[in-house]
């Protein structure tokens, strides 16, 4: 069984709260709009990171991570990118992908808005966190922590973190 916490959006700011839920997970993945790639270090020094650039990301995000990361974790196939759109509204790039991939999980960040919701036409959970940084119109930071055992992802719960200000 693999925890997973899953953020996006910290567009610079890393929230010190977050560093708790990090200690109880075994790996973070971030779904973009990192903002200053100390960010990342800092998340690093704790736990494993999977990340994906967003469309605010400078060259030294752009280098170090992917715009689309495609990977397995346990047995469920994983599609993270940063601008994806959702379920009947995904961007013609990510429902390409999700057509060729197939992949179980999809997860995107750039709305600022969290969503959990399940695609049945292409048998896929889709998964937003939120934002957790301080830039944005969001009101309250949030982001997702869950757990992937074989083929289930299970345990979602939402986090709360705070006013955005």
């Amino acid at each position: 069984m693999q925890k997973i916490l899953l953020i996006s959006d910290t567009h610079s700011y890393l929230d010190q709260k977050l560093f708790k839920y990090i200690e109880t997970v075994d790996e973070v993945w971030h779904a973009g709009d990192i903002g200053d790639i100390g960010v990342c270090r800092e998340i690093k020094k704790l736990k494993p990171l999977k990340a994906v650039y967003g469309n605010i990301d400078g060259q030294d995000a752009r280098k170090l991570y992917p715009e689309n990361a495609i990977f397995m974790c346990e047995q469920v196939k994983v599609f993270i990118t940063h601008i994806g759109g959702y379920p009947n509204r995904y961007n013609l790039e990510a429902k390409k992908i999700i057509e060729l991939e197939k992949p179980n999980l999809f997860i995107c960040g750039h709305s600022h808005i969290l969503k959990i919701m399940y695609d049945k036409k292409y048998n896929l959970l889709h998964l937003n966190p939120g934002a957790c940084g301080i830039q944005g119109f969001h009101q309250v930071k949030t982001i997702l922590r869950f757990a992937i055992e074989g083929s289930e992802i299970k345990n979602m719960e939402i986090i709360e973190l705070g006013k955005r200000a």
